[in-house]
């Protein structure tokens, strides 16, 4: 591993075989960006050393140092440096399966839970975050599995509520959805903007408005986000990296590197080594 005080940039992302629907990421990023994306299911984050911007759509979070980052499922996001120095941090990524899970067990919240906080400062919380990485990387399951549950307790506890049920109502917000379906139909060749909104029966401004409304970003945005989480599932099945690249439309494997990063935080090879379970001392991410 890296000396945090180099210009280095170094990230570890990974699974562990005992808590199969939790990633974990540890990571110095310093010039390195995540493109607008969201997630399938939660993300919890804590800043160790320095300063990461998360853009949000109510606006930029600066989380430094005790600060616990909560995103809800399909939230779309960015993050960079919040200074010159980077940020050191340890990122938790639990399916929403899991948190509903433990919302169920040991909360009085019933149905799809999620934060109205993006960023609070709680030290506790924050330390149970790194203490469930240790326990993970000293193959300790009884005590990632606990702390895990008493750092989501806690923070659905202080900071938590029932989500809303988002149904289109609207007839932008159903042009949206199908234009959402249709891109995923047809990820690998898309067609045009305006293809698209004559089959929808609407123009091209009216459907990236409607589009951008519903999903948080325009359909382009959400398309390369669509293709990276359809490139990650075939990598969990053992495709290779230049195979899942075109399959989900990407023009070649570094075209699949440069978005898979820029979104996932590692590259593909890294992220399949990961997910095979094994755990890595560290992966540049430039490689």
């Amino acid at each position: 591993m890296t000396a945090v005080g180099t210009e280095k940039e170094w990230a570890r992302y990974w699974q562990y075989a005992e808590l199969p629907e939790l990633d974990l990421l540890r990571a110095r990023y310093v010039r390195h960006t995540f493109r607008r994306h969201s997630h399938e299911g939660y993300v919890f984050g804590t800043i160790t050393r320095g300063v990461e911007d998360v853009g949000l759509p109510g606006g930029t979070v600066h989380a430094g140092p005790g600060a616990v980052v909560m995103i809800n499922p399909e939230v779309p996001h960015t993050a960079r440096a919040g200074v010159p120095e980077g940020w050191v941090y340890a990122t938790l990524y639990p399916s929403a399966q899991v948190i509903n899970d433990i919302a169920a067990d040991m909360t009085n919240l019933r149905g799809t839970v999620g934060f109205a906080e993006t960023s609070v400062l709680d030290p506790h919380a924050a330390r149970l975050i790194t203490e469930v990485h240790r326990a993970a990387e000293e193959g300790n399951a009884l005590a990632a599995d606990s702390l895990l549950r008493v750092m989501v307790a806690r923070l659905l506890g202080r900071h938590g509520g029932v989500l809303p049920t988002l149904v289109p109502h609207s007839a932008g917000a159903r042009d949206a959805a199908r234009a959402q379906a249709a891109l995923q139909e047809r990820m690998a060749d898309p067609p045009t903007l305006e293809t698209l909104a004559v089959e929808l029966g609407t123009s091209p401004f009216a459907l990236l408005r409607a589009f951008k409304k519903q999903y948080g970003m325009p359909p382009h945005t959400w398309l390369t986000d669509a293709r990276v989480r359809r490139a990650r599932r075939m990598l969990d099945g053992g495709t290779t990296p230049a195979e899942a690249a075109a399959a989900v439309g990407f023009t070649d494997q570094p075209h699949l590197n440069r978005h898979f990063t820029r979104i996932v935080g590692v590259p593909p090879g890294a992220y399949q080594r990961g997910r095979a379970r094994t755990y890595k001392t560290g992966t540049d991410i430039s490689t």
